[in-house]
């Protein structure tokens, strides 16, 4: 999984904040690792440098294999609150798309499959011809 920490030039991307931001979304989405191919932070400081409440806004987009990407975002008053936040909507988006997609990859199995009586039956009907 790919994860790319972009930040607009309210907000001091430096190296240090991504490679932070970095390791909490690894810890965080880590479970996810398989379905996903990559993930965009993009920081913004909507109201530059005037100090307002949760200004600081974050928008995290997934990118899941073989489906759409999904987007979330969070504003809040700091930036770590605001990526932070914006993570922990991911997760729930994440938990949501492949529970469902694993709950029905399940049934599908389910019924597809002949049971065993079924199979008996087909075997019962095919002594008698």
């Amino acid at each position: 999984m790919q994860i790319l920490v972009n930040s607009d030039n309210h907000i001091d991307g430096s190296e240090a904040l991504t490679l932070k931001v970095q390791a909490h979304i690894k810890h965080k989405l880590q479970r996810f690792d398989e379905h996903l191919t990559r993930i965009e932070i993009h920081l913004n400081d909507e109201n530059a440098h005037k100090k307002n409440l949760q200004d600081k806004r974050c928008q995290a987009e997934a990118r899941i294999k073989g489906r759409d990407p999904i987007s979330v975002t969070h504003n809040a008053d700091s930036v770590q609150l605001a990526y932070e936040g914006a993570v922990e909507k991911l997760t729930h988006a994440l938990d949501h798309i492949i529970g469902k997609a694993r709950e029905a990859r399940v049934k599908q199995v389910f019924t597809d499959e002949p049971s065993v009586d079924d199979e008996a039956a087909n075997e019962r009907l095919s002594n008698i011809s």
